[in-house]
């Protein structure tokens, strides 16, 4: 008998190719351990509700009054929500055409996208147009929307920064694409190098792939770096000479832990730029309520804005989005992130706390964790200066690698196992996001609640220890 069309025989050879390793082997093997009565720190993920961060208030209590219009109705509902929190619900809902139960357009809730259009104008100084944005399930949706479009076959190549987001390669993959990789430099705190992105496309190239796209990820993810203002015009008159695509991934934009590189978006810096270049790159730039202080992964809200982008094209990515609609309630989400209370407001001053408290946490969270990994032998990390990750290197000596082998495993994801069955953290291995041959790495978030920080860090500490004993034959494995 012939296979049937979902036996694994015959499945779409492109869906086999998709890897992503934040939830693959160790994440699987962790709910495993779970399940056995193990306890299991998941530092696997960006997913700061799940770590402990609580919801801010403000923006939960307008959309529970969305979720339940009826409580406008009740004559006490001043007595469980303040007034701005009341106002700004009824203006959502009146925004809708039918609460949150009625689909909206493709595009999004028209008043909702012009509160995102304002946003980026306050951000970056210039004006920015709500029918070139679509708001979007998640920021990831957005993504591979746009590479969907991009994308025609396997001889079209996307750059995409290794260590990368596994969202990129494996979307790729699934589309059909080729991913181009471009190396960002660790020892130079993970820049990157516009000769190493001429390489990289001449390479291609040589192969017979026409690249058609570059990816940028500002701040990165896993390896927390920002790219600076000079980097970004660099980049830009790059995508210019190449004639490329710039899709600039700036969910983490808020997440910034050091002050001699604040978050500057690729379409400031593009608008900054003038004639020609300003009116000729075609970028698409993407954002959540995931990351930042919020931290809403499970709202699932999103959008993408477009510049330079041709009108035959939009309405080609609007037919795209009509076949899968962004949920209202992350809509609503989006919009207050994007237009927060105001000073005066009655919940300014408890938003502002709430929000500052987390982002002051993160900051010194980010510092534990880079001096917990470098006070570690064989250990090496950048400071994370942005986003929610450590990405530390992890120089395995030979005896360790041997026996990675033997296991037959890699030997980071041999050493994440490891320290997975020893402590009960849930790290990915760096070979998940892509990294120099030889070269190993993990990755973890910054996560976990800052007083539960130091008994971490010791742990793997102690972890790392008994690991070298175990396998350094040499005891003074160099840290150089």
């Amino acid at each position: 008998m012939a296979p049937k069309a979902l036996d694994y025989e015959s499945l779409n050879e492109n869906v086999k190719k998709v890897q992503y390793a934040v939830r693959g082997e160790l994440y699987l093997r962790a709910s495993e351990l779970q399940k056995e009565g193990k306890k299991i720190i998941f530092t696997n993920v960006g997913n700061p509700h799940a770590l402990g961060q609580k919801p801010l208030t403000f923006p939960r209590q307008v959309v529970a009054l969305c979720q339940a219009p009826f409580l406008l109705d009740d004559p006490n509902v001043g007595l469980f929500f303040p007034a701005d929190a009341i106002a700004r619900a009824k203006h959502y809902l009146s925004m809708t055409s039918g609460g949150l139960g009625a689909y909206s357009g493709a595009r999004g809730i028209p008043g909702i996208r012009k509160e995102v259009a304002d946003f980026i104008r306050r951000r970056d100084g210039y004006p920015s147009d709500s029918e070139l944005i679509f708001l979007t399930d998640g920021a990831s949706k957005g993504v591979m929307q746009i590479l969907n479009t991009i994308i025609r076959g396997e001889g079209d190549g996307i750059l995409v920064p290794v260590p990368q987001y596994p969202l990129y390669s494996a979307t790729i993959s699934l589309f059909g694409g080729s991913l181009v990789p471009y190396y960002l430099e660790e020892t130079a705190n993970w820049s990157l190098d516009v000769n190493d992105l001429r390489h990289s496309v001449f390479q291609a190239r040589s192969r017979g792939l026409t690249v058609r796209a570059m990816v940028i990820i500002n701040p990165g993810n896993p390896t927390g770096q920002c790219l600076s203002e000079a980097n970004l015009r660099e980049i830009l008159h790059f995508c210019y000479q190449e004639n490329l695509v710039l899709l600039g991934d700036e969910v983490y934009q808020q997440n910034i832990y050091q002050d001699e590189r604040p978050f500057i978006s690729a379409r400031k810096v593009l608008m900054d730029m003038g004639p020609p270049i300003s009116k000729e790159i075609q970028l698409v730039s993407f954002h959540t309520v995931s990351k930042g202080y919020w931290g809403e992964c499970g709202q699932r809200g999103g959008y993408f804005e477009m510049t330079n982008i041709p009108p035959q094209t939009v309405d080609e990515i609007y037919k795209v989005a009509s076949i899968s609609l962004s949920p209202v309630p992350a809509q609503i989400f989006m919009g207050l992130m994007v237009n927060p209370p105001k000073p005066g407001d009655i919940s300014y001053e408890h938003y502002i706390r709430e929000s500052k408290g987390i982002l002051e946490s993160l900051r010194r969270r980010a510092r534990i964790m880079t001096d917990g990994f470098n006070s570690c032998r064989i250990v090496v990390c950048n400071f994370t200066e942005g986003a929610m990750y450590s990405f530390p290197q992890i120089r395995l000596p030979p005896k360790a690698i041997d026996s990675s082998k033997k296991a037959g495993k890699v030997p980071d994801v041999f050493y994440c196992l490891k320290l997975l069955e020893a402590t009960g953290i849930s790290t990915v291995p760096g070979s998940g996001f892509g990294q120099k041959e030889g070269v190993f790495h993990l990755r973890t978030t910054i996560l976990p609640a800052e007083e539960d920080m130091p008994v971490i860090m010791a742990s793997f500490k102690k972890f790392n220890d008994e690991f070298m004993e175990e396998y350094d034959e040499h005891r003074g494995y160099s840290r150089i």
